[in-house]
């Protein structure tokens, strides 16, 4: 009786589809959820970067902190292993790190400001020159060098006259400075602190995982920083020498250059040999310009092919195209020292998402491991009861 009334219920009204056809194909749906995730993470990317540069006084020592204590950290781990006080081994350090980079600056300025003239007056000479031969471009380089020193005095004189401000952008770099030494300070003798912290602030059991995400990206500042010191005193000094042997005018400052244009990749190599160049073209001619020439593509050579193989073999190793995009990205941010401090920044984002894809990887084989298991586990028992 029962099943007459459903029967007869279910046949007499019109037959209707189980699911109803979606408005979308799964494909448009797939992009469009896509979509939505590329969105929601530009977004916050374009806050966090937005907040980077509106808190720039604050997030600038830090950056710098950063890398001061990546490049000095195995200093202040032999200091401590030497039994001396944590406090005392990272005074010593920031001591060390201030002398490193207040003899380096000075060096470099040094050095650019004494052959400054002789650089400007050369690649003047090369400009008029390549003017003869090339037309266009070679006045363009002449009006550059014509209007460099112009342009320095009319600075010059516009923060003389503007003192308020000059005062104020010194006094701003200077408390920079100081605040970034501190925070150094503070960073090498902190870390198991900070690692602590991270462990009670991290949800479930989520600490480890972020403490590896966070070494990770520390080691690849810190083998950037001192593959890339290393590997700039390096290029420097042969330089330096080759174009001493050639006796190129500006010697010195042209491999000053060569020094702090290695800390900008590919572009800063870029520049600092084109320079050296103009300046051989200008002041010895055609044949010293060929030989200038050959040193900057063999201290290229063994740069590219010896030096970082060797140095930086152990670092996020990150693609050409991706070094220029963080160049591009960091300069329109925040000029050149957003060029500075873009590519180590890189490569730390490019070891936290190494470690977490590591993390991604292990936690799919071990679970395709156990269903495995367990499939094959389950045979055995189920066949012996139903067998039984």
């Amino acid at each position: 009786m029962r099943n007459d009334s459903d029967h007869d219920r279910s046949g007499s009204g019109p037959e209707r589809p189980l699911t109803e056809k979606p408005l979308l194909p799964v494909e448009a749906r797939r992009a469009a959820a896509w979509c939505v995730v590329a969105l929601l993470v530009a977004s916050v990317l374009a806050v966090g970067v937005w907040l980077c540069v509106f808190l720039s006084a604050a997030v600038t020592p830090v950056l710098l902190a950063l890398l001061g204590s990546a490049l000095l950290g195995p200093l202040y781990r032999r200091l401590v292993a030497m039994r001396l006080n944590r406090s005392l081994a990272a005074g010593l350090t920031c001591a060390v790190l201030l002398v490193v980079v207040g003899g380096a600056g000075y060096v470099v300025v040094s050095a650019l400001v004494d052959t400054g003239d002789q650089i400007i007056a050369s690649l003047k000479e090369a400009g008029q020159g390549l003017s003869k031969n090339f037309g266009m471009a070679g006045a363009s380089l002449d009006d550059l060098a014509s209007n460099a020193k112009s342009l320095v005095t009319r600075f010059g004189g516009e923060a003389a006259s503007g003192l308020l401000a000059g005062v104020s952008v010194v006094g701003q770099f200077i408390a920079a400075s100081v605040l970034a030494l501190l925070l150094t300070f503070f960073f090498l003798r902190d870390a198991d602190k900070a690692v602590r912290a991270l462990h009670d602030w991290a949800p479930g059991n989520s600490g480890p995982q972020l403490e590896r995400m966070a070494r990770r990206g520390f080691q690849a500042i810190q083998g950037f920083m001192r593959g890339t010191t290393f590997i700039a005193l390096i290029d420097a000094l042969c330089i330096t020498v080759g174009l001493l042997i050639l006796q190129v005018p500006g010697a010195p400052g042209l491999g000053a250059l060569v020094f702090v244009g290695a800390y900008i990749p590919y572009l800063g190599a870029f520049i600092s040999g084109a320079v050296a160049i103009l300046v051989a073209f200008a002041d010895r001619g055609f044949v010293i310009a060929l030989w200038t020439l050959g040193v900057v593509l063999a201290v290229q050579v063994l740069e590219g092919h010896v030096l970082q193989p060797m140095i930086q073999s152990r670092t996020v190793q990150m693609h050409p195209a991706t070094v220029m995009l963080a160049i591009t990205a960091g300069a329109s941010v925040a000029g050149i020292l957003g060029m500075l401090l873009s590519v180590p920044l890189t490569a730390a984002v490019s070891g936290v998402l190494h470690e977490l894809r590591k993390h991604y990887a292990a936690d799919s084989d071990s679970a395709s491991d156990s269903g495995s298991g367990s499939g094959s586990g389950d045979t055995g028992p189920s066949a012996s009861p139903t067998s039984s």
